[in-house]
């Protein structure tokens, strides 16, 4: 039988991070009220007295009072028909373990741009084995997106991504604003994949810039990182998809471009030449390209697929490879 959403559906969100919180935001343009789970005890409190996230995006100002937040993700998940995870990948499992609801009436959204590293899976992937849900009840929301522009109200490209198109764009209902514009899509391996390849080439764009590398060459490098990125999805899940989409070539673009990106700046303190462990103790959020090279490289293992700009970067996250001849020696292997 098929499921379709119910466009009355109430909306949960599962995390307080700057994408989480920026979530929020958007939901709300739409939704009478958010059940929102809020691990931090400070956060749950500033948002209750101030109406702003102490932590992430202090400029975006709530009403409280269209807020049930909770520390306990039980009682968030209980309240809601669809549930929005909005928190880190690497955090995916310990937030989720005290889970004791059943999903099976709910809908699940992905807004995590990463990947279950000890599992090497999506969190589609992860969502459906672990806890059984269908991927006819899994969504998707991805697209060049940064939530400090969201805060900001700037014009942003959404892709809704659903199993069944008409419940993508009953989705995108949710999430559709004057400044949120909403497409749509069916490809849920696809949209999943490339946000996890296109933060590992964030990282690589990162390095060059820590390296001094120019414009000229940081062009280079993303253009062959979009044919890198493109030739891994045909070589592991074929299907039709025009890769030059904003959820694909758009989401590298700004994720390699961007000031707000953290994983071009985890990138270009390794290039400046600071350790992995140093940079991930000066860098207050997680950058997800971390971990993702380490779980695409193993992936791959079972594809063979070739992947010289990402086998760089593992080698210098993981194999103390010295960046700046890492970087010489894959020139000679770009277009």
């Amino acid at each position: 039988m098929k499921y379709t959403i119910d466009p009355n559906a109430r909306c949960a969100v599962i995390g307080a991070g700057s994408w989480a919180t920026a979530i929020v935001k958007i939901l709300l343009e739409n939704e009478r009220k958010i059940a929102w789970y809020v691990r931090e005890p400070e956060i749950r409190e500033s948002i209750a007295l101030n109406g702003t996230n102490a932590l992430y995006l202090q400029d975006v100002h709530f009403d409280a009072s269209r807020l049930e937040i909770s520390g306990d993700v039980n009682e968030v998940v209980s309240a809601a028909d669809i549930v929005v995870l909005a928190v880190p990948s690497a955090f995916i499992k310990v937030t989720l373990q005290p889970l004791k609801v059943s999903l099976e009436d709910k809908f699940i959204v992905s807004a995590v741009k990463g990947i279950i590293a000890d599992e090497y899976v999506t969190v589609a992937e992860f969502m459906n084995r672990t806890y059984g849900v269908p991927f006819d009840r899994i969504g998707i929301v991805s697209g060049p997106s940064h939530a400090e522009e969201v805060a900001m109200e700037r014009q942003t490209f959404l892709t809704m991504v659903c199993k069944d198109i008409d419940n993508a764009r009953i989705l995108g209902g949710k999430f559709r604003s004057r400044y949120i514009h909403t497409v749509y899509s069916t490809d849920i391996y696809g949209v999943e994949y490339g946000a996890v390849l296109k933060n590992i080439y964030a990282v690589a764009v990162g390095i060059c810039t820590g390296l001094g590398f120019g414009d000229n060459f940081m062009a280079a490098l993303i253009s062959n990182s979009a044919m890198e990125m493109e030739r891994f999805m045909a070589g592991t899940y074929p299907a039709e998809r025009d890769f030059n989409a904003s959820v694909y070539l758009g989401d590298l673009l700004v994720t390699c471009y961007s000031k707000f990106s953290r994983n071009r700046t985890f990138g270009t303190m390794i290039g400046k030449g600071y350790s992995v462990k140093s940079t991930m103790i000066e860098m207050t959020m997680v950058a997800e390209g971390y971990y993702s090279s380490a779980c695409i490289n193993q992936i791959n293992k079972r594809f063979g697929i070739r992947m010289p700009i990402a086998d760089t970067v593992y080698r210098i996250l993981y194999n103390n490879a010295p960046a700046a001849s890492a970087f010489r020696k894959l020139m000679d292997e770009m277009v």
